[in-house]
């Protein structure tokens, strides 16, 4: 029988899974966009870290490639402690290590110290994403994640943008160092993430794989895998191989100042956000393909 009560509690149940929806969405988001401020910190400043350790750009370039390099160890120690232990206490966990890691980069007093927390830095980078992610679309309606799939991408964009807005702001002021200590402010997301995000309830359908199930899952899809792997690495290298080193071109061969350099790389960012809105509502419409 149909009592109110059991009505009342039904729409309890769909009111507390929609605010907790809500609620890792923006965990998700304001963790991706951060990391990505983090990491796009070092682009404007490229130049500046050259010159304060007396090395060349191309020296100080190879500590982004190092960031990147570890971002697959990242994402498979923190995606495995995931699965293990659910996605709240990983995602936390990585946001406060790179969080944590990009301040000590701002007291780094030599270039060999810079290149080593920078790779600790792509460890913490790589596992935010995935875990992240997984957290958001495990929590949102199946019917508006290709929508919110756009919207957490571009999470990335935002970083970008904020990241030439302490460019702008704090650079001409305070240097290079102080920008990296603003990159610690992100550790504060974990309060949220503690206090208003519930675990999902895919993982907690799923917490008993082991590593034979992981390798049936991965065989079992053998060429969707390594399609899927292949994608997202030409996907990466169009996205870092053009964007990183573009603040530094606008510096170094067009002569442009902190400000003017801000202002292009921001205006960029307000189209990357817009794309990727529009691109992931026409995915919902017509599909992922």
């Amino acid at each position: 029988m149909i009592t109110k009560e059991n009505d009342l509690s039904v729409l309890r149940d769909a009111h507390e899974k929609k605010v907790n929806g809500r609620n890792a969405l923006v965990a998700g988001f304001l963790g991706w966009t951060l990391d990505a401020f983090d990491f796009f910190i070092l682009t404007f400043a490229l130049a500046a870290v050259a010159k304060d350790f007396n090395k060349t750009i191309p020296e100080i370039a190879l500590t982004l490639t190092a960031s990147l390099a570890m971002r697959p160890v990242g994402a498979f120690i923190f995606g495995l402690l995931a699965d293990r232990f659910g996605r709240k206490g990983p995602l936390m966990i990585s946001i406060a290590f790179y969080s944590v890691i990009e301040i000590f980069s701002g007291l780094a007093p030599s270039y060999g110290v810079f290149l080593f927390l920078r790779l600790l830095y792509g460890i913490g980078m790589g596992g935010e994403w995935g875990v992240g992610a997984s957290l958001v679309m495990e929590s949102v309606a199946v019917k508006r994640r290709g929508l919110l799939s756009g919207l957490l991408q571009e999470g990335y964009a935002f970083g970008f943008l904020l990241a030439a807005a302490a460019y702008y702001f704090v650079f001409p002021h305070f240097g290079w160092r102080a920008m990296f200590f603003v990159g610690g402010l992100p550790a504060l997301l974990t309060l949220f993430i503690r206090s208003r995000v519930k675990e999902t309830a895919a993982w907690k359908a799923t917490r008993t794989l082991n590593w034979k199930e992981y390798a049936g899952a991965v065989r079992k899809h053998a060429k969707l895998f390594l399609y899927l792997v292949i994608l997202m690495s030409m996907m990466n290298l169009i996205s870092h191989g053009t964007q990183d080193l573009y603040p530094t071109f606008l510096q170094q061969q067009r002569h442009f100042d902190p400000h003017k350099t801000a202002v292009i790389t921001m205006v960029s960012m307000v189209g990357a956000i817009l794309g990727g809105l529009f691109f992931g509502h026409l995915s919902d419409l017509y599909g992922r393909k």
